[in-house]
């Protein structure tokens, strides 16, 4: 595996460059050499905290590695935190980094092929909303994600993540937080979406999932829900976390040869 650190992926005015950190298959591209499948990977932490560097932690260091010997390369993004910029900063900023997968890729010496997103939470979210929304990728790994922030709890709390994310409370901005939610733009065409969830988790209700997953199935997408027996945010409780790494894995793979 070859690791680019702190590759920049776009430039904000006014702001600090987005970088995100590419690992790479061990191999030298040549001319009509096999495209490379990448995971555009969007880290979790309520839209306010968090990092490329740090994958979820019940997954450790092994997690990105494990991404590439199962032949995909990988970006791990960086994106405005809403204590920075509120909505629709993120989104941008992850529609801006599938965009520009390819030509970072081609920079590095390796050919882009089939591009997907895979998020954890908050990460999940973003994924999400960026391929229902215009960007343009094959498939979507997204586990235990806000689908819907008008149904999230407290929806008239300034404190919460959703408010600070969207800037105000869902309950007084409810179209910008209907427009800021996923199954909002359920679709046909959509990716392919593998939705995980925890059966437990009381961070972020399993009804998102739930629900999603029925909604992007009833207007002729196609969704697959696993919900993970007695598992929490962040796989908390999960009895083999790394056999839902592996899960996801293998449903992108199905995406990359069908």
């Amino acid at each position: 595996m070859r690791r680019f650190d702190g590759v920049e992926y776009a430039v904000i005015p006014g702001f600090r460059p987005l970088e995100l950190d590419l690992y790479l298959p061990d191999t030298v591209s040549a001319p009509g050499a096999v495209e490379v499948p990448v995971i555009v990977h969007v880290h979790g932490g309520g839209w306010r905290r968090g990092s490329r560097r740090h994958p979820l932690p019940r997954l450790g260091e092994d997690f990105y590695p494990a991404m590439v010997r199962e032949g995909f390369a990988v970006a791990a993004i960086d994106y405005r935190l809403s204590g920075e910029a509120t909505y629709p900063a993120a989104a941008d900023d992850v529609r801006a980094a599938v965009a520009a997968v390819a030509e970072v890729m081609a920079a590095h010496g390796v050919g882009a092929g089939k591009v997907f997103l895979w998020g954890d939470s908050a990460g999940a979210h973003l994924a999400l909303l960026a391929a229902l929304t215009g960007s343009a990728v094959a498939g979507v790994v997204a586990w235990f994600p806000v689908t819907d922030l008008t149904a999230m709890p407290d929806p008239v709390d300034p404190g919460t993540r959703e408010a600070l994310f969207l800037g105000a409370p869902a309950a007084e901005i409810p179209d910008l937080a209907r427009e800021a939610s996923p199954i909002s733009h359920v679709r046909a065409d959509a990716p392919p979406v593998l939705v995980m969830h925890g059966d437990s988790d009381t961070m972020v209700p399993t009804a998102q999932s739930v629900d999603f997953a029925a909604a992007l199935t009833a207007a002729g997408g196609s969704a697959q829900l696993v919900l993970v027996p007695g598992a929490s945010h962040f796989w908390d409780g999960a009895a083999d976390v790394t056999a839902l790494h592996r899960r996801s894995l293998a449903f992108l793979r199905t995406l990359v040869t069908p």
